[in-house]
């Protein structure tokens, strides 16, 4: 698979149906160690963050999950480059599950969201295996989990373990967590709340366009309004200027 550099963060140039085929391929390669699914947001926290950008490269794959990312590849000479969100690719491998039999772990969120998602995953994917739910205390550090949760994770031979607890939290509970958990790790962020139909996904013309962005800003902004403003017109600029050193400016 191949790389696009971006603001630091080596963004997988792949789609969707290429990242299931290679997430089943290598299932048992990549136990232990997890892919991030990046955004605008995460990219610029990376860029002006070393420690989360080596968290960022550290994993199995960043893939590129704000549709930005994808065009900056495409831009680059990456003509494949596509877009790979969270929700749909939990979607694709809940489809793969209930064929193969994969066993899911939910770790975050909060028990109230946990359980509308157990609800709603078992109804639209009946023969999806899911083995565990877990809704870890708030702590505002991230740090190594406790023996009990992961011999739990561990002794049920899990496949996939999904982590919701928002970027970049998610991304360093997994870095800490690498090698510690038999399973392969994916930090879906707001996943969660797609699934259990807390909040609603843009309309596709709007994913297509970018701007799935502004349709989760119009459902909070009170807490996304200072977060999209600031971190987009970073993109932007810092974009623009990686561009013109790339090109000799």
């Amino acid at each position: 698979m191949d790389f696009c550099n971006i603001l630091g963060v080596n963004i997988a140039v792949t789609n969707l149906s290429e990242t299931v085929r290679y997430i089943e391929e290598n299932l048992e390669e990549l136990r232990g160690n997890y892919i991030c699914i990046s955004n605008v947001h995460t990219t610029v926290t990376a860029y002006e963050d070393e420690e989360y950008r080596q968290i960022q490269n550290g994993g199995a794959l960043a893939l590129p999950d704000g549709k930005p990312l994808s065009i900056v590849s495409k831009k680059r000479g990456f003509k494949n480059a596509e877009r790979v969100t969270g929700p749909d690719l939990m979607g694709a491998l809940f489809k793969e599950s209930e064929e193969k039999g994969y066993k899911h772990y939910f770790y975050g969120s909060t028990q109230e969201t946990l359980e509308l998602l157990k609800i709603k995953l078992n109804e639209k994917y009946p023969k999806l295996n899911i083995v565990g739910m877990y809704s870890p205390p708030f702590k505002s550090e991230v740090s190594l989990e406790n023996d009990d949760i992961l011999n739990e994770i561990n002794s049920k031979d899990v496949d996939f373990l999904w982590v919701g607890l928002g970027a970049p939290k998610q991304e360093k509970w997994m870095h800490i967590h690498k090698n510690k958990i038999n399973a392969i790790m994916l930090g879906v962020g707001a996943g969660f709340d797609y699934y259990a139909e807390k909040i609603k996904r843009a309309p596709i013309w709007m994913q297509k366009c970018s701007l799935e962005w502004l349709y989760r800003l119009m459902q909070d902004p009170k807490r996304l309004f200072n977060r999209y403003l600031k971190t987009n017109i970073k993109f932007l600029l810092k974009i623009t200027k990686e561009n013109k050193r790339r090109r000799g400016l």
